[in-house]
């Protein structure tokens, strides 16, 4: 059904930012059944069409982007997912601050695609401990412990600890 709509307010002429709309809530369904392929390109459409939209520091071209950085860390394209971030949450930390939701996403996601690649150098995974340990601060100061985003966010630190501590070890003996 969302195909049929989108296909339908794409004919009709709807307001561009309605169709981006859409686009969105399909990536999320075709995520939701395994199609991260067709995902990931109604997300990079979204991202692309918020920012020439919106502009590069509005709300929703961050909820964009991070969703897009976070389909790439899915499929396991750690670069590309780095660059979108490393690009964005400068704007995100500034525009909306360190303790924005959007913000401690986008840095979370930063940290996993470091840590989660398996080109990650000991740099990469003590940047994404760092990263994760001052993201899971920030969580539990503004959101609270108890927040879902403050115990993923804490997951993935431990995580993170456990590569770095496998590689700091391993690079020891």
């Amino acid at each position: 059904m969302q195909e049929a709509e989108l296909s339908m307010c794409r004919r009709l002429g709807a307001p561009e930012e309605y169709i981006l709309g859409i686009q969105s809530n399909l990536a999320i369904t075709y995520e939701s059944i395994g199609r991260l392929d067709q995902a990931l390109q109604l997300k990079r459409d979204s991202y692309s069409g918020r920012l020439r939209l919106m502009g590069e520091e509005h709300l929703e071209t961050f909820v964009a982007a991070s969703n897009y950085a976070n389909t790439l860390s899915d499929l396991q394209r750690f670069k590309e997912a780095k660059r979108v971030l490393r690009k964005v949450m400068p704007g995100a930390r500034r525009t909306l601050g360190e303790g924005h939701r959007v913000t401690l996403r986008m840095r979370w996601t930063y940290a996993d695609a470091l840590y989660e690649d398996p080109a990650a150098t000991l740099d990469d995974l003590r940047e994404a401990v760092t990263t994760l340990e001052e993201a899971g601060r920030i969580g539990r100061r503004v959101l609270g412990g108890a927040h879902p985003t403050t115990g993923m966010i804490e997951a993935s630190l431990r995580k993170a600890r456990a590569a770095l501590s496998a590689r700091d070890g391993s690079s020891l003996s």
